[in-house]
């Protein structure tokens, strides 16, 4: 027990360094942590550490889904509710199939039911690495919320073939009417359970005497619940998590007060962070375990198969980014779409953002070892090289040409009219006018007799000024050099305030818990300042 904990630390310092490594040197993190994993895997102090099915899908998996559907933004999810729905599910069943016919053709032996095995473990692309790719790199905003979206939904539809594909292997037997009925119910039921279970939380936060630390806590029970509840009844677990984390995140302001959230946020943030890197890195670690059961025999066949298979995957994705282009053109004439003409970059770019990672890889593992009868699985050893092929080849190699291919598309933002900084005065302009109506009207005479009052009208009075004509284009150029010095300039008076807080506290009459206090405050002024300035770069 104590060498594992030793080994978990280890990782954990070998992710830190490499993820500041991606860092300085501008490469998606989740790239850097596989190749760094592939010769870890022949360290003889790292072999031990094997990567089980269950601590992947009942561990990490839930928290993982439930912080990126808290992340993700709902009014862009509906915004763009049809083309996430096309990809995580018609689409998701195409590549399947597509898969299954060329494995089945492919591979000796290998069975069309086994086909849609495979097919169900490689479909559904990764978000994690895409997003930390395009955190790096400037695209719209509508192409974030895509990516994203769909890899919400994607994963369940994934699985849910995966569960019928391998029914199918076990038991030799498939009726599609009872399967396509099945695979309705798992999908509806599993958004109803999600809900459902929201609902109690909800109503928990909301109405019990819950604190900061519990409201943190309780969202980290939430996820699990949701998964373990709704696989109990063979529902899909992954939609339950989706749609409950939705549907809590789009009200966390009705049941959670300030602290939880900011709390929230940055607990939630750290774990996410351990939680993906252990996971890339464990693809690198297994990977050398999966070629060693192939023996040097098997090597150059199934490494053949799994760049065939890799390839199928990367057309078939493009060529169904394409074909929506025709969809959405066709469906244009009879409802309304959010854009009618999409043009050739977004779905070319959407095309290369395929990347596999966690839910294959968990998929793959999950496996059994043996069929009901006693023998052993066929060709899992392949199945299971060709999953961690797929892994590491989209990861590396359409990770790591993203970037030119985005900067090769050059595509404009066709939703930003003016620009974030502009926005941003426009709301603070607007909160201005708002909170000076309610001091004049409801309270008048605590702006005479009151000297803080009359301080806090005179700062909206003062904002309102200053920003009366930069929500025009014109003067964009002039509200973004004015926002550079008052946030250059801001930051050095809270360092400045930071020390003479700290020389403050070494003086016995100075509360050290009121300087904390106050410490605490210009922490959360350097937040706003640096969300601001981290939405500008958007």
């Amino acid at each position: 027990m104590h060498h594992l904990v030793i080994q978990c630390i280890c990782l954990l310092f070998i992710i830190i360094f490499v993820v500041m490594l991606a860092q300085r040197i501008k490469v998606a993190y989740p790239i850097l942590l596989v190749l760094v994993g592939l010769p870890l895997g022949f360290v003889p102090f790292l072999r031990g550490i094997e990567i089980q099915p269950e601590l992947i899908f009942v561990i990490i998996l839930p928290p993982l889904l439930y912080e990126a559907a808290w992340n993700t933004s709902w009014k862009d999810f509906w915004k763009w509710r049809r083309v996430i729905s096309s990809f995580a599910f018609p689409v998701v069943i195409l590549t399947s199939c597509v898969v299954a016919f060329v494995s089945s053709s492919l591979i000796p032996g290998f069975t069309l039911a086994a086909g849609f095995l495979l097919g169900g473990i490689v479909s559904p692309p990764d978000a994690v690495s895409a997003s930390a790719i395009l955190k790096n790199i400037k695209v719209p905003r509508r192409f974030i919320s895509i990516v994203e979206g769909e890899s919400l939904l994607n994963d369940a539809s994934s699985l849910v073939v995966f569960r019928f594909a391998l029914a199918a292997v076990l038991t030799g037997s498939f009726v599609f009417r009872e399967a396509a009925t099945d695979f309705v119910v798992v999908i509806v039921m599993g958004i109803v359970t999600g809900i459902a279970v929201a609902l109690v939380f909800y109503a928990i936060h909301r109405w019990l005497p819950t604190s900061t630390n519990i409201d943190v806590v309780l969202t980290f029970v939430t996820p699990y619940v949701m998964y373990m509840l709704a696989e109990e009844f063979l529902f899909s677990g992954v939609l339950a998590v989706v749609s409950g984390g939705l549907f809590l995140s789009a009200r966390r302001h009705e049941f959670l007060s300030h602290r939880s959230r900011l709390q929230g946020v940055n607990v939630w943030e750290a774990v996410a962070f351990v939680l993906n890197g252990f996971v890339f890195i464990l693809i690198g670690l297994e990977f050398p375990v999966i070629i060693k059961n192939l023996g040097p025999e098997g090597f150059a066949p199934a490494l053949r198969y799994s760049l065939i298979i890799t390839g199928v995957l990367i057309v078939t994705r493009l060529a169904s980014t394409m074909g929506a282009i025709v969809v959405t053109r066709f469906m244009a004439n009879f409802i309304t779409v959010a854009d009618r003409n999409p043009g050739w970059k977004a779905p070319i770019l959407f095309g290369w953002t395929g990347m596999r990672g966690v839910v294959s890889l968990a998929a793959a593992l999950s496996i059994p070892l043996s069929m009901n009868s006693g023998i052993p699985f066929p060709n899992r050893d392949l199945i299971l090289f060709i999953t961690f092929t797929v892994i590491l080849v989209t990861l590396v190699l359409q990770g790591l040409t993203l970037p030119l291919v985005v900067k090769w598309v050059n595509m404009p933002d066709p939703d930003l009219t003016i620009t974030y900084e502009q926005q941003q005065q426009l709301m603070r302009k607007k909160i201005s006018h708002l909170s000076l109506r309610i001091l004049n009207e409801e309270y008048a005479e605590h702006t005479v007799k009151n000297d803080m009052i009359k301080a806090l009208k005179l700062r909206y009075t003062a904002d309102i000024e200053l920003l009366k004509d930069w929500e025009h284009e014109d003067n964009g150029v002039k509200a973004t050099e004015y926002y550079k010095d008052y946030r250059e300039i801001m930051a050095r008076l809270l360092k400045e305030q930071r020390a003479l807080l700290h020389d403050l506290n070494k003086k016995e009459s100075i509360s050290d818990v009121l300087v904390k206090h106050q410490l605490e405050l210009l922490d959360l002024e350097e937040e706003k300042l640096r969300q601001y300035f981290e939405l500008g770069k958007e």
